[in-house]
């Protein structure tokens, strides 16, 4: 038997998760003093995902970059991959919140979005 201590992440409590598993399957959840807690161990301990957060260049904009967004979250193996994409991808302005800037990243099935208004220079 395994076991894997974690932090939660599911809400403000920060509770301290212990997770068993057998043969890769969790077994039992510890420390949880909510749902969110046994449902956030066993999906990280057994698909862990996560949001891609960083900038893209902008072209013609008031400002040189806009932050960006997955707009759910991908593979934690695929982080590298969409990051290496994005270093290619240049948006002309004007940007808007929600603009896809990226689709499809990484083959994730998953858009990379700005999260922030860029005006034309």
């Amino acid at each position: 038997m395994e076991k894997r201590e974690l932090t939660c992440i599911g809400c403000p409590m920060g509770c301290p998760l212990t997770v068993e598993l057998e043969n890769g399957a969790v077994t039992v959840v510890y420390g949880n003093t909510c749902p969110r807690g046994d449902a956030y161990a066993r999906k990280e301990v057994t698909a862990p995902t996560r949001i891609v957060t960083t900038t893209v260049r902008v072209t013609g904009g008031v400002l040189a970059a806009v932050s960006c967004k997955t707009r759910t979250d991908i593979p934690k193996d695929k982080i590298f991959a969409v990051v290496r994409a994005l270093k290619a991808v240049t948006v002309a302005a004007p940007v808007t919140i929600g603009q896809v800037v990226l689709p499809n990243a990484a083959d994730t099935g998953v858009d990379v979005i700005a999260t922030k208004n860029v005006a034309v220079k």
